[in-house]
């Protein structure tokens, strides 16, 4: 599923920046692009984060 439709950004690679160590939106944004044309796709990417992180901690 498209995360990022500006860039084309999946989902995946969003997950895959998140395994290589991104730790912020930014970093994800710096990396595959999501996030830096029109950012509506940045809450979807904070939650993906966030997610993340509770899976980490859990």
């Amino acid at each position: 599923m498209y995360v990022c439709v500006c860039r084309a950004v999946t989902e995946n690679e969003v997950h895959d920046c998140i395994a290589s160590g991104a730790k912020s939106v930014r970093q994800i944004r710096d990396t595959t692009g999501a996030g830096g044309d029109c950012a509506s796709c940045v809450r979807k990417i904070c939650a993906i984060l966030k997610r993340s992180e509770e899976l980490t901690t859990a």
